[in-house]
C-alpha cells in the first residue's frame, strides 16, 4: 500500500513581499498523507491548510488535524479552514498537552477576538481536542505514534504508518541541542518516531553559518538534518520549514550542497517544494 504525501506549505513564516517567485512555496507549514482507500490526515495548520479546506468542503468525511505544537505558523490558517464552518461536520484536533490549559482552551486564545472574530466554541462544526503525551493511537487506516521533540513550547513529532509504509514529520526540531555531536539513540530527539522511516520530512531553515548564532531558537541546518537522517536510517529525507528570508536561489544552493553530504547508498536528500506529491 502506497501513502500519497502533499506539500500544501514549507515555510517557517510567511515570507515578506518581494521579487522573488517563491517556487519553494509561500505558505506554512501544511502536510497531508493520504492511503489507497481514501483516507487523509492533515499534519499541521499554517496557511496551506486552507487549500486543503476548499478541496474537502464537498466531502463529508470525518477530519483528523494532527498539531505539531501551537506556535503561530503551524495554526494560523485554521480560522480559514472551510470544513469548520460546515454544520455536523466531525473535525478532530490532535495536539501536545499542557500542565495548565487544554488544547481547546490553548487554540481558543487565537480563534476569539481580537485575533478571530469567531471563537472556536461558536463555529459549526463538530469539534473535538485531545491531548497526545508520547502516545500510539489508530485513527482508521493509520497508526499515528506521537513524542515529544526538542523545540520550544511542548512540541510533537509524528510518524504516520499504514500498509508497512511510513512518514516521520518534525517540521520544528534541534536535536543537536547542547551537544557537539548526536547522542546515543536512546537519548536522541524524535528517533523513536523517525527510526527507518521511508520518508523523513524535517526542520532544515539554517545554513551552517546562521546555526552557529541560533543555537537553542529550536531548528536545525541543512548538514545537521542530514545527519540526523542517516542516524535514524531513514531512506529519504525532505529539507522543510524553509528561512522566510532565504530566496529560491538561496534555498536551491543549499539543498545542492545537503544533497552531496549523505554517505553514498544512504538517505537520498531533497528540498520540500509546495504543491509536490510524493508516494511512499
Amino acid at each position: 500500500m502506497a501513502l500519497e504525501v502533499t506539500l500544501w506549505g514549507t515555510r517557517g513564516s510567511l515570507p515578506a513581499p518581494g521579487p522573488d517567485t517563491y517556487g519553494y512555496g509561500g505558505n506554512t507549514s501544511c502536510v497531508t498523507v493520504e492511503e489507497e482507500g481514501g483516507q487523509l490526515l492533515i499534519l499541521d495548520a499554517g496557511t496551506g491548510i486552507r487549500r486543503v479546506g476548499n478541496l474537502l468542503e464537498d466531502s463529508d468525511a470525518d477530519i483528523d488535524i494532527l498539531l505539531t505544537h501551537l506556535h503561530m505558523d503551524h495554526i494560523q490558517g485554521l480560522g480559514f479552514f472551510a470544513p469548520l464552518f460546515t454544520a455536523g461536520r466531525r473535525v478532530r484536533l490532535w495536539g501536545p498537552p499542557s500542565t495548565t490549559r487544554s488544547l481547546r482552551r490553548r487554540l481558543g486564545r487565537y480563534l476569539s477576538p481580537p485575533l478571530f472574530p469567531v471563537r472556536l466554541n461558536e463555529v459549526s462544526s463538530i469539534v473535538s481536542c485531545h491531548d497526545l503525551v508520547n502516545d500510539t493511537i489508530e485513527i482508521g487506516a493509520f497508526t499515528v505514534s506521537a513524542e515529544l521533540v526538542c523545540h520550544p513550547d511542548p512540541t510533537l513529532g509524528y510518524r504516520i504508518s499504514a500498509g508497512g509504509r511510513s512518514v516521520a514529520f518534525l517540521p520544528d526540531h534541534e536535536p543537536h541541542l547542547g551537544t557537539d555531536h548526536l547522542p546515543s539513540k536512546e537519548w536522541l530527539s524524535g528517533y523513536r518516531v523517525a527510526e527507518g522511516a521511508d520518508l523523513l520530512i524535517h526542520d532544515a531553515q539554517y545554513t551552517d553559518e546562521e546555526y552557529a548564532s541560533r543555537v537553542g531558537w529550536g531548528h536545525s541546518s541543512v548538514e545537521l538534518a542530514v545527519r540526523f537522517a542517516e542516524s535514524v536510517a531513514a531512506q529519504r529525507l525532505l529539507l522543510f520549514h524553509h528561512d522566510p528570508a532565504h530566496s529560491d536561489e538561496v534555498l536551491s544552493r543549499m539543498h545542492a550542497e545537503a544533497a552531496r553530504l549523505p554517505a553514498e547508498g544512504s538517505v537520498l536528500v531533497r528540498g520540500a517544494v509546495e504543491d509536490e506529491v510524493h508516494r511512499v
